[in-house]
């Protein structure tokens, strides 16, 4: 099978209009891109003083819906997979089995599973009352909920993959442990966090394989696009960013992009050299970099 590249898109903040969201998009489908995911952000809410001292809940929605962009992408690039995000944080059960309603209803066949990140200012991850903590019981959720609507797999689910282990997680061991719970419920793909460092993709593609995980494991790439980016990947996402790039970033910063662009192209051909014939990509927004390397390794 021919090598190809599947991309993740964050929907835009409110006032984009949808003409400018699809041109973003456009220039990365001549790359025969399988899919695109569609990240989930939770609702989040601010308290305002009323006049009797007490204080009311609003609703803070700074971006477009997923749902909204997924159908605008759906419509537009019918060629193309759109594979929506769900997330535990912020939604019950009922809310949850709603949105996987929504997706069949949409046609969408294929999800991404995530807990979900914490909340601003919130220590530890807190799910619904009725909903879900990890993301092995939202995948087990997924699977009760097909069996429940006629009994085929209407889905198929990936879950997230961390080469340099999750944040939380007190060593790599337990972290792969919690990995291989995700995919004994159902999981039938990894993607994993964004790394710099290929020999630590396949030491983790290695362990996984040691420990029984037989999925494929999906690398996931993010070219550095800024000098800035150096200290705030690592702080945002719990990676490393090996020695001679931050060297050599720190040496000419002006170029930051430019070096970052180089370094994900040589990662995305050593990755298709050793067979693996898909790669992900983080654009956070942003595709003229990413278009660049698709020219050079697709």
């Amino acid at each position: 099978m021919k090598p190809f590249p599947s991309l993740e898109i964050v929907p835009p903040l409110k006032g984009i209009t949808k003409a400018e969201l699809l041109d973003s998009i456009r220039p990365l489908l001549e790359f025969g891109p399988r899919y695109i995911n569609v990240t989930c952000h939770r609702d989040e809410y601010e308290f305002r003083p009323e006049a009797d001292g007490s204080f009311s809940r609003h609703l803070l929605r700074k971006r477009i819906s997923q749902t909204a962009v997924c159908a605008a992408v759906q419509a537009a690039f019918p060629q193309v997979e759109v594979v929506p995000h769900l997330i535990c944080g912020g939604a019950s059960a009922e809310q949850i089995e709603s949105q996987l309603q929504d997706f069949k209803f949409m046609g969408i066949r294929n999800i991404l599973v995530l807990r979900g990140d914490c909340l601003p200012g919130e220590k530890r991850f807190t799910p619904e009352r009725d909903g879900y903590a990890h993301a092995d019981e939202l995948v087990a959720a997924i699977r009760r909920f097909e069996a429940a609507n006629g009994g085929e797999r209407l889905f198929t689910l990936g879950v997230g993959g961390y080469p340099e282990k999750h944040f939380e997680s007190p060593n790599p061991e337990t972290d792969l442990h919690f990995l291989k719970q995700k995919v004994d419920a159902g999981a039938d793909q990894i993607i994993t966090q964004m790394f710099f460092d290929n020999a630590v993709f396949y030491d983790f593609v290695d362990r996984c394989r040691a420990a029984g995980i037989t999925v494929p494991i999906v690398p996931g790439l993010k070219p550095l696009s800024s000098a800035r980016q150096v200290d705030l990947l690592p702080e945002s996402f719990s990676i490393d960013i090996p020695v001679d790039l931050t060297s050599e970033v720190s040496a000419h910063p002006d170029q930051a992009y430019r070096i970052g662009e180089e370094w994900c192209k040589a990662q995305c051909r050593d990755l298709l050299a050793h067979g693996f014939g898909e790669v992900h990509f983080y654009t956070m927004g942003r595709s003229e970099n990413i278009v660049h390397i698709l020219e050079d390794c697709f």
